[in-house]
């Protein structure tokens, strides 16, 4: 998992992705939760990720930016 120093570590599940040519819109459940977020990344970055529908990540949420780790 990719090291940070927010103090908000958040585990989900991913619902849906939106990708584009450049951009991609990951949407996110938490868990145990009916609560929903998006994160919004490029799609080098999603790649990179090998996320995929029905992954779990982890929501780390810093100032205005909505960021997903995964182990």
């Amino acid at each position: 998992m990719t090291r940070h120093n927010a103090r908000n570590d958040i585990p989900a599940s991913v619902v849906a992705i939106k990708r584009g040519d450049v951009m991609a819109q990951v949407d996110v459940e938490l868990k145990g939760t009916s609560y929903r977020m998006s994160s919004v990344m490029t799609v080098d970055s999603l790649d990179a990720m090998g996320l995929k529908q029905g992954d779990t990540v982890h929501v780390v949420a810093k100032a205005v930016n909505v960021l997903l780790t995964r182990e």
